[in-house]
């Protein structure tokens, strides 16, 4: 059994518990722990003399986040500019950007277009160009939270730990089960796995100061377990992605799903969704012949396990299954206009969830191995309890 709640009432009960967009209200730190989430914040922005910092934002951004970074970068003697784009779901950059962008070293961005956009591929790849994208700080009081001041060096420690249980060569099945039926599997090849070690976020660096690095601020989601970009894949290639996913809820819905909701896939696109009721219905709407884009895994333990929006939980085990549908969701479009996500996309969210890669378990019923993991566990005493920092997760 999961070692958290995942019955409905449960999950409702939580203190933390969103999945539509609402204000949050972020208690106040005392001085020792925020200081410890504005060291991992400097850390994370490895601005350097003579960078030139580019911060690509939004209107709903927090001005005081927009503020920090160039303050940070006056500090360190870099230069700084801002492009101001109409909201976060650019799937590629505007022309009137790229002149701007180009000329940059470092670059902060709340676009979708960050990850995907070939542009910004090949400045990372070409140009040397260190990025972070900050889906997950776009509200300056979150660094008065536990999870922006858990040890940035222990989560790189955690990560490399999951990394270590995946195979270490050949081909396998990827594989998400639970208790309520789901069977999806995602045939890896050996090829893919050696990529996969290779990216920067599966060697738990979350400090951008290599050439051509893109890094998560605040570093919780993620990395992904599958991701087409992360294992050398183009979004065409074909996989053979097979089976279907039950799942305790879903990005865009307030509460987790009374109904069961099975969405199925057959050689790599969505074939079916199975159930009835009102989240069916919408997912039907739209998702069928849409593509897997990511089986993502949290790693921060603390993160808060129950609240999903924007993009998923962080939480460790906590998993989420992103889809891209062919068309935009008008329910996705009413309900949350200002989304950070385009509106094809979907993040199922799954609890309880198990995943083995090969006859090798990475996430137990929804718990995290590399926890249990002795380098670990060793590092986290340099930072104070390790049953505090590593089981003790807000729910």
């Amino acid at each position: 059994m999961s070692r958290f709640p995942t019955r409905i009432e449960d999950i409702l009960a939580a203190p933390t518990r969103r999945g539509l967009p609402r204000p949050v209200q972020h208690p106040t730190a005392d001085i020792g722990a925020y200081m410890r989430g504005v060291d991992n914040f400097c850390r994370v922005m490895a601005i350097r003399p003579g960078d030139h910092v580019v911060m690509l934002t939004d209107p709903l951004l927090d001005p005081r986040v927009l503020q920090a970074v160039q303050g940070l970068a006056r500090g360190r003697g870099a230069t700084f500019a801002s492009y101001m784009g109409e909201s976060t779901r650019y799937v590629t950059v505007p022309e009137e950007a790229k002149a701007l962008l180009s000329r940059a070293t470092f670059v902060v961005s709340t676009w979708f277009a960050s990850v995907l956009d070939p542009y910004c591929i090949g400045l990372r790849r070409n140009q040397g160009q260190r990025w972070v994208k900050i889906t997950f700080f776009r509200d300056l009081d979150l660094l008065h939270t536990p999870q922006a001041q858990f040890p940035v060096d222990l989560l790189g420690e955690i990560i490399r730990a999951t990394g270590r249980l995946f195979p270490e060569q050949g081909d396998f099945t990827l594989r998400l089960s639970d208790p309520r039926g789901t069977d999806l599997r995602i045939p890896y090849t050996d090829a893919m796995l050696q990529h996969l070690r290779k990216h920067n976020r599966w060697r738990g660096h979350n400090i951008a100061d290599e050439p051509g690095c893109y890094v998560h601020y605040l570093p919780t989601h993620g990395p992904n377990l599958f991701e087409y970009s992360m294992v050398g894949l183009q979004p065409e290639d074909k996989v053979g992605v097979t089976g279907t996913v039950w799942a305790n809820w879903a990005v865009g819905f307030d509460k987790p799903f009374e109904n069961p909701v099975g969405v199925e896939f057959k050689d790599d696109l969505v074939h079916a969704v199975h159930g009835e009721g009102f989240a069916a219905e919408v997912m039907r709407d739209y998702l069928i012949g849409g593509t897997l884009e990511e089986l993502g895994c949290g790693h921060n333990p603390k993160a808060p396990r129950f609240d999903i929006y924007p993009a998923g939980p962080n939480s460790p085990g906590s998993l989420h299954v992103g889809i891209n549908a062919p068309k935009p969701s008008e329910y996705l479009r009413r309900v949350m206009p200002n989304w950070e996500e385009p509106h094809i996309h979907m993040d199922l969210v799954l609890y309880d969830a198990t995943v083995t890669a090969g006859n090798r378990p990475l996430v137990e019923d929804g718990y995290l191995l590399s926890l249990r993991d002795p380098k670990v566990r060793a590092l986290a005493e340099t930072y104070g309890d390790p049953v505090d920092l590593l089981e003790a997760w807000p729910v």
